[in-house]
């Protein structure tokens, strides 16, 4: 049996193992093992005595892939993101950010759920994790809504689809994950995500409005604010537009060079928030129970890198990227075309996968394939099917998967952030968030297809950066 074919067994009985409800981490670190030790064994033709060595060296390699990778610095920024978070939330800047924008947003038809994707869009500034985002404003957001009578489900669906926005608005995790995966530049990846995650939440609020003018009864505006009363709310918010813009300046200053790295933007985001907490009288309860929720987050998606990077190496052995790339590269069909398949394919798979998880184990075969139908890693923009060199092309494609990556996060049945919401709200089912979400696919149906249409959206800031 060839190289390949044990791939594509082994990638079947991880996907198997998948479905029948095994956490992607253990399906892929088993997968991965069960894989190398096969390529070993095959290796030394099934000799029944050499099958203890193609174990020893399997558990060899399985053995040291996971720290070689997760050593690595840029990783590092996923608590620090995750963290702040958090103390933002004990600090009560969500709850000031929200008030802000309610004051000030509210009086449009739609206009506290509007208020409420704006607030969720400030907050994933400050926060890179989008279970975190929709479990904070379902606390915040929904009460609020619920009070002027909004229909219960659309509140709900509005508060799942709006944490979505923390995957694409630097800091992002997920972002800091592709990045690691594909071996890019993060500081360019963090950049590129800014417009477009604020294009998806002005697409977002703008739906929004739309369904409020056509339904009257579905979220009455809220007036009655006066302009002082709007000028005193901004002040308790601005401490989130000081947390951006330091960590702005650590990934790319336009007035000169970069204060540090992106780690050390996240590491002083994180110091500062803490200080605003303390400032705004956080306990040590709190401190606690952020610094924990914050380990919890952290060692849930490491270890899903553990295990998903010991099934990457035994990729990397039976080449499959590189032979599935070669595949999509003899297809007649046109290279749009087939990315448009390629995205497709993303949201099916989202249905029964988490984001990370999904990400983590598709990238390093999709990825390659992508590349090569571009052009190759180092094309020229004049010689490329996309129209955009090898390095755009990667910030490119991740934008867009991330963005696949959220959408994924609010389908059913797997929509991590509609179980979220029904969970921290009583009075809400699952079955609620999930009909409460269904306007929003189509905002990020149009979002996805015009990030597509137009790369200048994703591409315009990271090419200021060099």
């Amino acid at each position: 049996m060839s190289d390949i074919e044990i791939g594509l067994w082994v990638t079947a009985g991880m996907m198997f193992l998948v479905v029948l409800g095994m956490r992607v981490a253990f399906a892929a670190g088993l997968a991965g093992f069960v894989g190398l030790v096969w390529l070993r064994w095959n290796g030394f033709d099934y000799a029944p005595e050499r099958f203890g060595k193609a174990v020893e060296i399997s558990v060899k390699i399985a053995g040291q892939v996971p720290h070689s990778k997760v050593s690595s610095q840029a990783l590092s920024l996923i608590p620090t993101f995750i963290l702040i978070g958090y103390l933002a939330y004990y600090a009560r800047l969500t709850t000031a950010l929200f008030e802000a924008a309610k004051r000030w947003i509210a009086w449009v038809p739609g206009g506290l759920a509007v208020s409420t994707v704006f607030a969720t869009a400030g907050f994933a500034a400050v926060s890179g994790a989008s279970v975190a985002t929709a479990a904070v404003f379902a606390r915040i957001g929904i009460p609020e809504m619920l009070a002027v009578d909004y229909n219960k489900r659309f509140a709900a669906g509005v508060v799942a689809a709006g944490g979505t926005l923390a995957s694409l608005i630097p800091p992002s995790a997920i972002l800091v994950i592709y990045a690691i995966i594909v071996e890019q530049d993060v500081g360019k990846l963090l950049l590129a995500g800014f417009i477009p995650g604020a294009f998806s939440a002005v697409v977002y609020a703008g739906l929004i409005v739309a369904i409020a003018m056509i339904f009257k009864s579905v979220g009455p505006p809220v007036t009655g604010f006066t302009w002082r009363e709007r000028l005193v709310s901004l002040p308790p918010a601005l401490p989130i537009l000081a947390v951006v813009v330091i960590i702005i300046f650590f990934v790319y200053n336009p007035f000169g060079e970069a204060w540090g790295t992106p780690t050390e933007g996240g590491a002083v985001g994180a110091f500062i928030v803490f200080i605003m907490a303390l400032l705004r009288g956080m306990r040590l309860r709190e401190l606690l129970d952020a610094l924990l929720e914050t380990a919890k987050l952290t060692i849930m998606i490491f270890t899903i890198i553990w295990g998903v990077l010991i099934y990457v190496r035994f990729l990397g052995f039976a080449d499959l990227p590189h032979a599935f790339a070669d595949w999509i590269s003899s297809l007649s069909a046109p290279p749009m075309l087939i990315l448009i398949c390629i995205l497709l394919a993303y949201a099916v798979l989202g249905m029964f996968m988490d984001a990370i998880g999904m990400l983590l184990l598709t990238l390093p075969v999709v990825y390659p394939a992508v590349m090569a139908l571009n052009g190759g890693e180092m094309v020229s923009a004049a010689d490329s099917a996309f129209g955009m060199s090898g390095p755009m092309c990667a910030i490119w494609f991740g934008i867009l998967v991330v963005k696949m990556a959220e959408f994924c996060l609010i389908t059913p049945p797997i929509g991590l952030n509609c179980f979220v919401v029904a969970g921290v709200r009583d009075d809400l089912s699952v079955q609620d968030v999930f009909r409460g979400v269904i306007p929003f696919f189509i905002a990020d149906a149009v979002t996805i297809a015009l990030l597509v249409a137009f790369p200048a959206i994703v591409l315009w800031l990271p090419s200021l950066a060099g």
